[in-house]
Parts: C-alpha cells; sequence; structure tokens
C-alpha cells in the first residue's frame, strides 16, 4: 500500500507523443469497434483492453505506518499498466530530496533512489448492475509487491496485500491487510472510513467532479511480530497493538480529461496505547525523541491515458 524522477518526465513525454499518434489512428480504428480516450486507455467496444497511468507525488515526510522514516521531503514517480480492467503491474520509487538519511548511517541518499517498488496486482469492482444480490459495490485488489533498496539502506522484503471496499456507501468503507514476508513476517490491518463532497459538479452528468474533497478517518493494527519490529524501543510491548491513526483531509482536480492533481493534509499519532506511543516518538530514523503526532503535507500529479 510506495523509478522515480527521471523515469516519470520518460513516461510523461511518450505519453503525450503516445498521444498524438494513438489520437491519429484513432479514427481508423474506431470503424472496427477499437478505441482510445485520454484517461480510458484503449477500448473494444466498450470494453477495456488496456490502460496506462504515470504520476509525480511530493510528500512533506516519508510516513510508515504513523512513523517517520525520513523527517524531510520525499519525490515518488510511479507508471503503471492495468489490462482488461482487472490486472495491473505497477512499478514507484522514493527518491530523498536531502541528506536527512546521512543522519542515520545509511549515507547521502539526496535525489537518490532509497526504496524501489515493483508489483502486480489483480483487482475488479462490482456492482449491482454485475451481480444481482449485491446491495452495493464492492471493490477489491489482491496484490504482490517487492520492495528494493540499495545496500547502505535496507534489506529487501516483499509484501502480500489485499483490500475491499465499499465505495458507493456514504462512509466509504475501507478494510486492507499487509503481510510483510522477509523482514519481520508480520501482519498490518487497516480500517478507514471517510466520504467524498463533490465542490465543483462536471460539465455532464456521469463526468468525474472537477474539484471534490474527502475527508477520512484511518485506524492500524499490528500483530505482535509487526508492533516489535517497528515499535522496539517501546519497553514492555511485546504484543500486538492499535498503531497508527490518521485523520486526512485531500482535494482532487480533475484539470482535463485523464489529468488530475491532488493536494492533502494529514495527522498521524498512536492514540490507544501509550506504551506503543512511547515507541513512536524514538522510531525517528535520527533517533530524535520527539512527541509521537506528525502533521504532513503532499501534492500528486497523475496523468491517465
Amino acid at each position: 500500500m510506495n523509478s522515480k524522477h527521471i523515469m516519470t518526465a520518460f513516461s510523461c513525454a511518450a505519453a503525450l507523443c503516445g498521444s498524438v499518434r494513438a489520437a491519429e489512428a484513432n479514427k481508423d480504428a474506431e470503424s472496427s469497434g477499437l478505441n482510445w480516450a485520454m484517461g480510458e486507455g484503449v477500448t473494444f467496444n466498450e470494453t477495456p483492453i488496456v490502460a496506462a497511468e504515470v504520476g509525480l507525488a511530493f510528500d512533506s515526510k516519508f510516513m510508515s505506518y504513523g512513523l517517520v522514516d525520513n523527517n524531510d521531503p520525499i519525490l515518488t514517480p510511479s507508471a503503471a499498466l492495468t489490462f482488461f480492467d482487472w490486472v495491473t503491474f505497477g512499478v514507484e520509487s522514493i527518491f530523498d530530496t536531502s541528506r536527512y538519511r546521512e543522519k542515520a548511517g545509511y549515507g547521502n541518499r539526496a535525489l537518490k533512489y532509497q526504496e524501489l517498488d515493483p508489483g502486480v496486482a489483480i483487482g475488479h469492482a462490482f456492482g449491482p448492475d454485475d451481480v444481482a444480490w449485491l446491495p452495493t459495490t464492492v471493490e477489491f485488489e489482491l496484490g504482490y509487491m517487492y520492495e528494493a533498496h540499495p545496500e547502505v539502506v535496507d534489506d529487501d522484503t516483499q509484501f502480500v496485500t489485499f483490500s475491499i471496499g465499499l465505495p458507493d456507501l456514504w462512509f466509504e468503507p475501507t478494510f486492507s491487510y499487509e503481510r510483510d514476508i522477509d523482514r519481520d513476517d508480520g501482519t498490518y490491518l487497516n480500517l478507514e472510513i471517510g466520504h467524498t463532497f463533490s465542490l465543483i459538479e462536471g460539465k455532464e452528468e456521469g463526468d468525474d467532479d472537477i474539484l471534490s474533497f474527502r475527508v477520512s478517518l484511518a485506524q492500524g493494527w499490528g500483530d505482535q511480530r509487526r508492533v516489535t519490529a517497528y515499535l522496539e524501543d517501546a519497553n514492555g510491548l511485546n504484543r500486538q497493538s492499535l498503531m497508527d491513526t490518521c485523520l486526512k483531509g485531500e482535494f482532487t482536480w480533475n484539470i482535463t480529461d485523464g489529468v488530475s492533481l491532488g493536494a492533502y493534509i494529514a495527522y498521524y499519532d498512536y492514540l490507544f496505547d501509550s506504551t506503543a506511543r512511547e515507541g513512536a516518538k524514538a522510531y525517528e530514523a535520527t533517533g530524535a525523541y520527539s512527541d509521537s503526532y506528525n502533521f504532513v503535507t503532499g501534492l500528486a500529479l497523475a496523468v491517465a491515458f
């Protein structure tokens, strides 16, 4: 549930060049049922065939489970291909923007990647029109990700993830499961509820909102292995525990078909376990003892074609 600067610039340039060529080819393809549209990808008689997306995200801090992995900003470029609206192959990479990690003994990683995450996922959304007995839309995703690091940063690991959500309900609940296969063999669960408010509606019925705002509240939980691995400095904490609480507000501006810009602010804290809270204070990569809460902001640009 995170390649990047150079790859994203190349991908965006390729996407723009490809879109021009595709638009020309599209005129001939329409007669055979094959079609391409920005933001929708390639379809055949309205059946999705392949869609692509590239993105670049900026976060004021690098957070993991409500803990500070980097107290300075990071950049995260990403790219993904989705086939038949079912299978997605993606990759993203995290770039430090400062010498922050040098303080933690990892060396100067400024503008160098410190994490590369290729993965594959199977996911789809089913609604009452697809399955008669469903009262509302159900979407799920089952994924695998390999997390690679330079040797000076950390060991590699692998994740298996699963999520299920009910996006058409007013409080949009989503439940997520994550298992770290190699590093700590631990399990992390997260439950999120939220609601999306339309600020500026689309021009036509069925269009995405031009501007929307979503507020959400999420709570994480870790088993003994996950908690011990990340909160080892919390004396006496050798058990499962509630972990991070996250309150987030996010704006999404759909600039044009297939192009969107998001902005968020989030508050993280360890609210429900005082021992875990002490471990969170001691977690920061520099070893600094501080408060258990953090405020984080970010921007994300995405281009789908």
